[in-house]
């Protein structure tokens, strides 16, 4: 079902053209928003996604950019202000792993640089781009939809994993960062959310696929025993951009199959 009072505002979703931000990109377009759908090299694949958010209903544009590169945040601002107008809503979705997952004690710095300027720098710096824009749009009448910004991490934010502690840094970070964006805006009437992953069955965690389903369903690791699917992040984004939680900012939404939980 399309939400009418959605029609019309732009989100921007970063590393959208698979996976979780595929879904969430999909989502939105049923939600009637127009869609910045941002990939980092795969134009084709973004394409498909933005297939999909027009198909939904929504309008779609694919813009090609490196986060992790200051120009590139630039464009991708400029580009969807320009081509879809003021953006209500931002998706920090886009994340890398380790090209090779290796010891805490064999970390290199050339990985440590490429995992943390994706995962950490990118979105911070891009949020703030982006909050500043917010900021300078007129101001809302009551009742009116509120920008929000999202920032999707993992359970690596405090699930340690000590053959790729870059990638856990820099959702740590994440979660931190959002923290603090959702002390600073708060007043400006902007809202700032963690949307805090499990085990969701994409391309990243494909390789290890097995040692999964023997944790998820012969071990016990979930109180929900299946794997996560990037529908149901994309559903806690609908959420956040329906303006179902008015009265909240800074929250983890933990979709995680119950994982967070401590069980004896």
């Amino acid at each position: 079902m399309r939400h009418e009072t959605q029609a019309g505002r732009v989100a921007l979703v970063t590393g959208a053209s698979r996976g979780i931000g595929r879904a969430i990109a999909a989502k939105l377009g049923a939600e009637g928003f127009g869609v910045a759908v941002n990939c980092a090299s795969n134009v084709e694949a973004g394409q498909q996604t933005a297939k999909l958010v027009e198909d939904a209903g929504g309008r779609a544009v694919v813009i090609q950019a490196d986060i992790g590169k200051a120009e590139d945040r630039q464009r991708l601002v400029q580009q969807t202000i320009d081509q879809l107008g003021p953006i209500s809503l931002l998706v920090n979705n886009a994340g890398v792993a380790p090209k090779v997952r290796a010891d805490l004690l064999e970390t290199s710095e050339d990985s440590y640089d490429f995992v943390l300027d994706t995962n950490l720098k990118g979105p911070f710096f891009l949020t703030q781009m982006v909050a500043r824009h917010m900021m300078a749009q007129p101001t809302r009448d009551a009742g009116e939809p509120r920008q929000a910004i999202v920032n999707v991490t993992s359970i690596s934010a405090y699930a340690i994993s000590v053959n790729r502690g870059e990638y856990c840094i820099s959702k740590a970070g994440l979660s931190m960062m959002t923290q603090l964006f959702a002390a600073r805006l708060a007043k400006e009437g902007i809202q700032v959310f963690e949307i805090r992953p499990g085990v969701i069955e994409t391309d990243m965690t494909g390789p290890v696929k097995a040692k999964y389903d023997k944790l998820i369903f012969e071990d016990d690791l979930l109180p929900m025993p299946r794997w996560g699917q990037p529908d149901d992040i994309a559903n806690a984004v609908v959420a956040i951009a329906r303006c179902l939680l008015p009265y909240s900012t800074g929250q983890v939404l933990d979709v995680d199959g119950g994982f967070h939980l401590r069980r004896l």
